[in-house]
């Protein structure tokens, strides 16, 4: 996967329109690249929507499921 520095809104990838902001390399203190330009409050707003409609479907899932869904995210974060 090729870091872009755009924001993850739904299945989009959008740049942002604030400032920029780097990670920092904790062993060496140095900004990584690529920089994230900052979201907006209307990015906020669209995330927010996006989730409160995820909300109800997510809810009527099992323990299992949401146990499964969430090894599935720290396993691709992990690769």
């Amino acid at each position: 996967m090729t870091l872009t520095g755009n924001l993850l809104i739904g299945q989009r990838a959008v740049p942002g329109s604030r400032d920029a902001i780097h990670a920092i390399d904790p062993a060496t203190n140095q900004a990584l690249e690529p920089a994230y330009a900052g979201g907006s409050g209307e990015h906020v707003a669209q995330a927010c929507a996006l989730a409160w409609a995820a909300f109800d479907v997510y809810r009527e899932t099992s323990l299992e499921q949401r146990a499964h869904f969430l090894e599935t995210i720290a396993s691709e974060i992990e690769a």
